[in-house]
């Protein structure tokens, strides 16, 4: 290794073209990667909800249905706007009452069936429905929605889950980039501040962006990915792999009074921090690799594209970044200012005095932080990820408060069944609790009206190829228990007249995708830790520091989420399925940086005394600048986000990696100390090894 460095630190000028060039093709990739915004379609396939919503979409076209809220205007409006968004090249049917009902009579003429549904209960507001030719995601039925929306007025609101994509969708394309921007700036600032050169922050943002650009890019082989990881991606892989340049520049700068020149100063910096980085980011990549494992597809989106980021992250920092800091080393040092990062030598000492203490209270809050943290409840109903402002949320709140909906359900069953079965089946829907209205064929047009005299546009929706479909209006919002039994309730009268019938519609897919993640995120912590936990043995040759090291890390991941439970904030399923593998990722890195320091003092000869304030000392200094940075890019964008479940992730993370700092610092410095013992008979050459290898090197610098 040390061989590939020197030749690296003697052409930094050819590496540094060579990294350039390579953006071309990535910025490309980048480009051309298309980015899924519905969360529900990366739900495992053999699921029930699922199953139903592909043959709603296969067979009625009517996966990515809309419900359009008009607010006290004349039915004229309504019957022109039906026929305007019936013009729109992604529609396939528009359903409103006209179609079964003479609109220019009183609506309290019109049928009390038709009624329940179309109307409000002061007959002030009616309802319409909209049909898509294609699945509720596609980009043809988002442009379409965005289509409607240049339609309406303000008194006609949007909602489904497709209005709530295209909402997503909208706000994402707007602010993606002013995230990556808010976060740049903010890490640049505090980079600057903390560091000694005006110049030396520019030159590792610059390689940190061409790591991001390197992995943004090279999603395009992945085919899509989520729009969570696409706005949240860039701002994680900075703030997790910007240790690793703090890290290798403080080593330089070591290095550099230690040889004569640069060149060998920065190949024996890379050579002695390949250790500690290449440990760091395997137990970081196979952390969030753990996410891969989740039966929710989203969850190998984020963790595979954020693996692969570190991975870019760290060879950016091995082969790129030295020659970078080479390149410019003139215009380093020569724009250089005092560093506002001070230090702490009397706190140093305060660690070490007061070693015992801090480590019984690392234990003590050990228990209290898993039972507080325990206790957090995520929400999972898609409309709780954006704020009041966004017209699908209003249509929603016009539906509960209007028309005592809150949730629709899609019941597909065997259109042989007979009549009298299937009025049956409805009239024990109706009698459930929560129930608010029933859309079915027979209900409004009756069974003994031949097929061939109903409008087309009923047929479309009702009949298609031997099924039939019946809408069931509840009053139970998504994601709630009594929403949960209703769901239940639906699926036991529907299989008791038809087996292999179907009940979808988001509140069914939100009940699997409660289940589905309360599995996974079992499986994802275990897997994490478990993987850790192996890396740290392999890396550190130790049974003892992974205990120790796997401990502080979920002390600090716990108190993380245990303040969150305290203050009453609100965690959607994603947030708290990602944090623990990203604050996990992020964490590990200041505690191999923090150990492996130690285990180099203690090489040298240094007492338990000494080794431990210079370990502190060194490290602290790094892991204080990266969780500044990553503190200041998370906490930015959790200022200005306007979609709840990146606000979350952002929250808990910039809150994180205070806590992580604080954690390793605090709590692992005393824990290493007062184990060393311990530590050095069940680690491999804990101290032996490297002494023999620190005389050599100074017999050959002599």
């Amino acid at each position: 290794m040390k061989r590939i460095a020197l030749w690296e630190a003697k052409h930094p000028k050819t590496v540094v073209l060579i990294a350039v060039i390579l953006l071309i093709p990535s910025l490309i990739g980048f480009l051309c990667t298309r980015v899924n915004y519905d969360i529900m379609s990366y739900l495992p396939d053999n699921l029930s909800s699922v199953q139903g919503e592909k043959v709603l979409d296969e067979t009625f076209n009517n996966a990515g249905m809309s419900i359009l809220v008009i607010e006290d205007m004349p039915s004229k409006y309504t019957a022109a706007l039906k026929e305007e968004i019936s013009k729109l090249e992604g529609v396939s049917a528009v359903f409103w009452v006209d179609d079964l009902a003479d609109v220019s009579i009183p609506s309290d003429i019109i049928p009390d069936a038709l009624k329940d549904v179309f109307y409000s209960k002061t007959g002030e507001q009616t309802m319409m429905l909209v049909q898509y030719k294609y699945a509720g995601s596609s980009d043809e039925t988002l442009k379409t929605i965005k289509q409607i929306k240049g339609l309406i007025n303000d008194k006609t609101f949007i909602s489904g889950l497709t209005a709530i994509v295209e909402d997503t969708k909208e706000i994402c394309d707007t602010q993606a980039p002013i995230y990556v921007a808010v976060a740049v700036v903010l890490a640049l600032i505090i980079m600057s501040l903390l560091m000694d050169s005006w110049v030396l922050p520019f030159v590792v943002l610059a390689t940190l962006g061409i790591a991001i650009l390197y992995n943004m890019g090279t999603n395009i082989f992945l085919g899509e990915i989520s729009f969570v990881t696409q706005s949240i991606a860039a701002i994680l892989q900075l703030g997790v792999t910007v240790d690793y340049s703090i890290f290798l520049i403080d080593r330089y700068r070591e290095e550099k009074t230690r040889y004569a020149t640069r060149e060998e100063a920065m190949a024996n910096a890379v050579t002695k921090s390949i250790t500690a980085l290449l440990g760091s980011s395997l137990t970081t990549i196979f952390g969030f690799l753990a996410l891969c494992f989740m039966r929710l597809r989203l969850g190998f989106d984020i963790g595979f594209v954020m693996a692969k980021g570190v991975v870019w992250g760290i060879l950016t920092v091995i082969f790129i970044l030295p020659e970078m800091l080479l390149v410019f080393e003139e215009y380093i040092e020569k724009y250089k200012h005092k560093s506002l990062m001070p230090s702490f030598p009397k706190l140093n000492n305060s660690i070490y005095k007061n070693r015992k203490l801090l480590a019984i209270i690392c234990v003590v809050l050990i228990i209290p932080a898993y039972f507080v943290q325990s206790k957090a409840t995520p929400y999972y109903s898609m409309d709780k990820a954006l704020n009041e402002s966004f017209i699908s949320v209003q249509g929603l709140e016009k539906l509960k408060s209007d028309f005592d909906m809150a949730t629709t359900h899609f019941i597909i069953f065997d259109d042989t069944l007979p009549s009298g079965q299937i009025i049956q089946m409805e009239n024990e829907i109706k009698n459930l609790d929560g129930i608010a209205s029933t859309l079915a064929y027979n209900s409004i047009v009756g069974p003994a009206i031949p097929d061939g005299i109903i409008p087309d546009d009923i047929l479309r929706i009702c009949k298609a190829d031997g099924l039939q479909l019946m809408m069931v209006n509840s009053k139970y919002a998504t994601a709630t228990d009594e929403l949960n039994n209703q769901v239940d309730a639906l699926n036991a009268i529907v299989h008791k007249y038809d087996p292999s019938g179907y009940v979808t519609g988001e509140g069914a897919i939100a009940k699997d995708l409660i289940e589905v993640t309360d599995r996974d995120f079992t499986v994802t912590s275990i897997l994490s830790i478990a993987a850790i936990f192996i890396l740290i043995a392999i890396t550190l040759k130790s049974i003892s520091l992974p205990i120790l090291l796997v401990l502080s890390i979920e002390l600090a991941i716990w108190i993380n989420l245990a303040i969150g439970v305290l203050m009453g904030s609100s965690m959607s399923f994603v947030d708290a399925t990602v944090i623990n593998c990203v604050q996990l990722g992020a964490t590990v890195d200041y505690a191999i940086l923090l150990t492996t320091r130690f285990r180099e003092e203690l090489r040298l000869g240094r007492s338990k005394h000494d080794a431990t304030i210079n370990a502190v000392s060194a490290a602290e200094r790094s892991i204080l600048q990266s969780a500044s940075v990553f503190f200041a890019a998370t906490f930015g964008v959790y200022c200005i986000c306007d979609i709840s479940i990146i606000k979350g992730i952002c929250a808990l993370l910039a809150r994180g990696s205070v806590i992580s700092a604080f954690v390793i610092i605090f709590f692992l410095t005393p824990l290493l100390c007062i184990c060393e013992k311990p530590i050095s008979k069940t680690t491999l050459d804990w101290r032996s090894k490297a002494k023999k290898e620190h005389f050599k090197e100074a017999k050959n610098n002599v």
